[in-house]
């Protein structure tokens, strides 16, 4: 069994928040409360880890329920992923936070890993390459969840590319329903959808033209005029 959770979201936060990473409390918190309906001994597969921010907190909620957090992440080298010197902070990360043994790495691709996957997942959380096909391949692990698990995406209504995978691959599937969302990470249901979830996903295309027209302005470096749609911050809306 492994040592209790610490007590509280805010305990978590406190620890993980001054890691590297593009993951809001709120976001974080929806991570927390959903690690700690997994059932004894499950499993949580997430996708995408970069520094362990997210990873510390799925890990500090699951460890309480003696499950088990299985990070996917390649960590290939070049100035945008970090390669080694990012798998090195992660793993100090995740020490200095007490929860190396709740997490195993798998330091490889998620579209590669998953052909030859056979274990059961309890809670996915995507948030790896954001190109269309890409998180498309990812969806396609929520076939290792229950009835009811559920998948929760990050900059599902800020990238172009995952939210063209959600209307493609989500707005008319027969067994993913849209719950609700945490600025850009939406928590999705194993279900059988019906026609007002599927609108709410239609619901959400405004917000979502809003933030890729935001980092269109922070490209051109036209940041006083984002400002005017809300958006006060030299990073992309996430």
């Amino acid at each position: 069994m492994s040592d209790p959770a610490p007590a509280g979201f805010e305990s978590t936060w406190q620890r993980c928040s001054g890691i590297p990473g593009w993951l809001k409390e709120g976001q974080a918190r929806m991570l927390y409360d959903e690690a700690l309906t997994l059932p004894p001994g499950g499993t949580v597969l997430e996708i995408g880890s970069h520094q362990g921010r997210s990873t510390v907190v799925l890990a500090d909620a699951a460890r309480g329920r003696d499950a088990h957090v299985i990070a996917v992440d390649p960590f290939v080298e070049g100035k945008l992923f970090g390669g080694q010197s990012t798998r090195s902070r992660f793993e100090h990360n995740l020490a200095e936070a007490g929860v190396t043994d709740a997490v195993t790495l798998l330091a490889d691709y998620s579209t590669r890993a998953r052909p030859g996957w056979t274990r059961p997942l309890d809670l996915l959380y995507i948030d790896g390459k954001h190109d269309y096909w890409t998180f498309a391949d990812d969806l396609r692990w929520k076939a290792f969840l229950p009835e009811g698990g559920r998948v929760l995406v990050h900059d599902a209504f800020s990238s172009i590319g995952v939210t063209l995978g959600i209307l493609v691959h989500v707005l008319f599937a027969r067994d993913l329903r849209y719950v609700d969302r945490s600025d850009s990470m939406a928590r999705f249901e194993k279900a059988r959808p019906d026609l007002r979830d599927r609108m709410r996903i239609l619901g959400e295309l405004p917000w979502w033209l809003r933030n890729v027209g935001i980092k269109v302005l922070l490209r051109l470096r036209l940041r006083p005029v984002a400002r005017l749609f809300g958006h006060d911050s030299p990073y992309d809306p996430y």
